[in-house]
């Protein structure tokens, strides 16, 4: 299966509270901390909901 690499490229102070927890819940932590996860439909839609804080590279 396919996998993403995600990292945080923006700060998530004076965000939406949601936006925190989508990030938090992705595994991130500070700006340029990375993770990787399997695509998935629930991966899917938190990447959706935070594509502006975040860079996706497909592995």
């Amino acid at each position: 299966m396919a996998k993403l690499k995600i990292t945080q490229v923006k700060s998530i102070i004076d965000r939406p509270r949601r936006q925190k927890a989508t990030i938090k819940a992705l595994g991130l932590r500070k700006i340029n901390h990375s993770v990787e996860h399997e695509v998935s439909p629930q991966i899917k839609g938190m990447v959706e909901k935070v594509k502006h804080l975040i860079k996706i590279e497909e592995l």
